[in-house]
């Protein structure tokens, strides 16, 4: 097989009720599993979002409010999604800035934990973007001479994805085949986002910083002596889960990195603080 894994991919896909990261809900989430050895395992479910399809997504991808009134909820499927995940990376079709934040924010919501630290991540759109500047159906008559059939049902567009990877690789030789590297390639961007919203990043010392707003570039450290209440606003604010989640990790890293500064360094840096001898 043209790609190089050392460890499983899940390329996947989701059909959602809108585009809105934090409020709208999966209604139909396919996933490809390939292996190291080039076997494959397949999950496809419906999913009751809990909340009315609109009719503007149903003309979409063709899921309705009918299809889904006794399937299982999103919570009722997660033991069975983060068991088959697993600890494989993740691929898609412009997951990176849709698909993967919408996953994490459904299992988040569930009060499962969904650790994307230590996976690697493979935006097959962002790849075509840089080789070709086209869309999905497109890369697929491009890249593999063929026309999606049901355009938008999840599991057709996971296959189709996963096709065009393959496709990438044996049309252009210099694009490497190890997911490190493919990961690197498809990310949007030079500089290395925290989370896939883009409100967090790291800078070139990797230290946490905010990527938007009045504290845009300074790190999350500097924003907290500077004004404490901006971590509590962005708590309560509506950003998405695995943003929060990040934010929080930040926190407790700090807060475990002072109390384990000495009792009497510590007094040395209030003595400095108010100049006293």
């Amino acid at each position: 097989m043209s790609l190089q894994l050392t460890r499983p991919l899940c390329v996947f896909d989701l059909e959602t009720t809108g585009l809105q990261i934090t409020k709208d809900r999966i209604v139909q989430i396919a996933i490809l599993k390939v292996f190291p050895d080039g076997t494959t395992e397949e999950f496809s479910r419906l999913v009751n979002p809990e909340m009315v399809i609109a009719d503007e997504s149903t003309a979409i991808h063709g899921v309705s409010n009918e299809m889904v009134k006794n399937e299982p909820t999103f919570a009722q499927l997660a033991p069975e999604i983060l068991d088959f995940i697993g600890d494989a990376d993740l691929a898609g079709y412009n997951s990176n800035k849709f698909d993967i934040p919408v996953l994490s924010e459904e299992i988040l919501r569930t009060g499962n934990d969904f650790d994307l630290s230590n996976r690697r991540f493979v935006d097959v759109q962002n790849i075509f973007h840089k080789m070709e500047q086209r869309t999905l159906a497109a890369a697929y008559q491009f890249y593999c001479g063929k026309t999606i059939e049901n355009a938008h049902n999840a599991i057709y567009d996971t296959l189709a994805t996963y096709e065009v990877l393959i496709a990438q690789l044996e049309k252009y030789p210099s694009l490497a085949k190890d997911i490190d590297s493919l990961a690197d390639f498809s990310k949007a961007g030079d500089f290395q986002l925290a989370d896939f919203a883009g409100r967090l990043a790291y800078n070139a010392k990797k230290e946490l910083i905010y990527n938007f707003g009045k504290h845009k570039n300074k790190s999350v450290a500097q924003v907290m002596k500077e004004e404490p209440g901006y971590y509590g606003w962005m708590l309560e604010a509506d950003f998405p889960l695995y943003t929060k989640q990040i934010l929080r990790k930040e926190m407790e890293r700090m807060k475990a990195e002072k109390e384990a500064i000495p009792l009497e360094d510590k007094l040395d840096l209030l003595k400095q603080k108010f100049n006293k001898p």
